[in-house]
């Protein structure tokens, strides 16, 4: 603590990212980040840019990345924003969209940086409990609102709803914006990125997609909002007050070689999916409660074991999983769906602890 910090720092409750531990033989299922490689063709890209061409400055605008996004999803590029991971994206959202005169709603129980950014740029917020059933209800929105924001599917339960739902939300909320953060959408949920597409894109919407969880490539950094072209203009202003180069050369060849290797992508995706599947099902059977998910976690709890001491336990056996000590959720633990030897390294320990 510093006497010349200012007022606002000395509000901050900054956000924790999960743990990155230096073990030796460490499972680790608590970051999201996929259990299988980039696609070699990013890798390919990232080397063959990886040259003297590295003194003079990127593109500022990522125009290419811009375009192979807008192909692969039938937009144009000038609905195209893309950014230093979702979470600088997401930043400018709040700052550029959601500094509102109204409070900006999202669940209690969802991603928490999104209470941190408000709290950095001086934004008031409401927070919408879930459902009994750890769900997000559209309808328990209120409007009007400064905005609403949530992911889907939502982290850190797992749970997603339909495109129509979001559809009758967007249709109910017509006059702030509304921002669906699809960073786990791959894993099985309906995107609405087929909204945003021809003559019918509504003008408040925004969807947000990283590449750090299905396309493997955590250590690039490289995130994107799609929307109506009059939001991104308003998102490229407040990104060119604050940092006109947020993606290097590097990241930006690795990432266009990634989005336009989908063969790769679905691979991987249908891996996890298999094994979220088998590892429920096994849960099940040694008596786990799990929400549904379509994301590459698992959210999931046992009646007869605390959170805690589970989480504990795996610790002590070198898998680490994550553990929030909040309300409503302590007794559950998020587990990243890993490789199948992982996620049989977790069973074994998970049989040997209940025992």
């Amino acid at each position: 603590m510093s006497r010349f910090w200012n007022p606002v720092v000395h509000t901050l409750t900054p956000y924790v990212p999960g743990e990155q531990p230096q073990m030796e033989r460490l499972v680790k299922l608590n970051t999201n980040e996929s259990p299988y490689g980039p696609s070699p063709k990013a890798l390919a890209a990232i080397e063959q840019h990886n040259n003297d061409d590295l003194r003079l400055y990127p593109d500022p605008e990522g125009s290419a990345l811009k375009k192979a996004i807008a192909t692969l999803h039938g937009l144009d590029p000038k609905q195209v924003f893309v950014g230093n991971g979702s979470d600088e994206v997401l930043a400018h959202i709040f700052l550029g969209l959601l500094k509102q005169a109204k409070p900006v709603q999202f669940p209690d129980i969802t991603y928490s940086f999104y209470p941190v950014y408000c709290k950095l740029f001086g934004i008031d917020y409401q927070t919408i409990p879930l459902g009994s059933d750890f769900a997000v209800h559209p309808e328990d929105f209120k409007v009007p609102s400064g905005g609403i924001i949530f992911p889907n599917p939502n982290a850190p339960t797992g749970r997603s709803i339909s495109r129509a739902e979001i559809e009758a939300l967007l249709s109910r909320n017509r006059d702030s914006v509304v921002v669906i953060d699809e960073a786990y959408v791959d894993y099985g949920t309906e995107s609405c990125i087929p909204l945003l597409r021809g003559s019918a894109c509504p003008e408040n919407l925004v969807v947000v997609h990283t590449l750090s969880k299905s396309r493997a490539l955590a250590g690039l950094r490289v995130g994107f909002a799609v929307s109506h072209p009059t939001l991104i203009e308003g998102l490229e202003r407040v990104k060119n007050s604050f940092n006109s180069y947020p993606l290097g050369k590097l990241a930006q060849a690795g990432a266009i070689a990634a989005i336009e290797d989908q063969a790769h992508l679905e691979s991987s995706c249908a891996k996890v999916i298999q094994t979220r599947e088998r590892l429920v099902q096994v849960l099940a059977a040694l008596g786990f409660e799990t929400l549904p998910s379509t994301a590459n976690f698992i959210f999931t709890r046992h009646p007869k074991h605390a959170g805690a001491k589970l989480y504990q336990a795996l610790r002590d056996r070198g898998i680490i999983v994550r553990h929030f000590k909040l309300p409503r959720i302590e007794e559950f633990l998020r587990i990243t769906i890993g490789t199948d030897d992982q996620t049989n390294t977790l069973l074994a320990a998970l049989k040997e602890i209940l025992v």
